[in-house]
């Protein structure tokens, strides 16, 4: 532990090897990163700051994680157009440091805002397009009407919460549960 302590307290700055620790939170926010389809790179340099708490240069970044210059360049900048990373200046120098948004609700609802609305709205216009298709055909049985209707539906409560979510906060599943029911209350 003393290692650590010297090591961020340093003059020059130098952030050095993450810990074993640190490796391992670093790494599952990357993988959990990457599993949303984005880049695995992006969640460590995130988790990195934000576990550590302050401001880090590029350099330190490019240190701490084991990356090229080039690859923290791009990560910073793609992190700020998320919003996830903020670029500061200390007091003390001339360089531009980063540091982690650290309110998570904000940053979580301004991607799911960013990305996972627009996918939704996207499957809701094309399946109430289809339902519209659908019932214009006269070969299109009533059972499969019913469930265009339900997965149209589903779509539009889908829609609906991932709004409440984002303005408030708060998820309520139980909608959904009631649209994924059939008629007999099977799942």
């Amino acid at each position: 532990m003393r290692g650590y302590a010297r090591e961020l307290s340093s003059e020059d700055g130098a952030v050095g090897e993450l810990l074993p620790w640190e490796a391992l939170v670093v790494d599952a926010v990357g993988n959990l990163i990457e599993f949303w389809n984005f880049k695995r790179n992006q969640g460590r340099v995130w988790a990195l700051l934000y576990l550590r708490g302050r401001s880090m240069t590029a350099a330190q970044i490019q240190s701490a994680l084991g990356l090229s210059k080039g690859a923290v360049s791009m990560l910073v900048r793609e992190l700020e157009q998320w919003g996830v990373l903020l670029r500061v200046r200390a007091a003390h120098d001339d360089s531009w440091r980063f540091a982690a948004e650290t309110d998570l609700m904000k940053m979580i609802g301004r991607v799911i805002t960013e990305r996972e609305r627009g996918i939704v709205a996207s499957v809701r216009e094309d399946l109430e397009r289809a339902e519209r298709l659908a019932k214009d055909d006269d070969e299109v049985p009533r059972e499969v009407l019913d469930r265009l209707r339900r997965m149209r539906t589903l779509a539009n409560f889908v829609e609906k919460a991932l709004r409440v979510f984002v303005d408030t906060a708060r998820f309520d599943v139980m909608g959904a549960l009631d649209v994924l029911r059939d008629k007999h209350g099977r799942h």
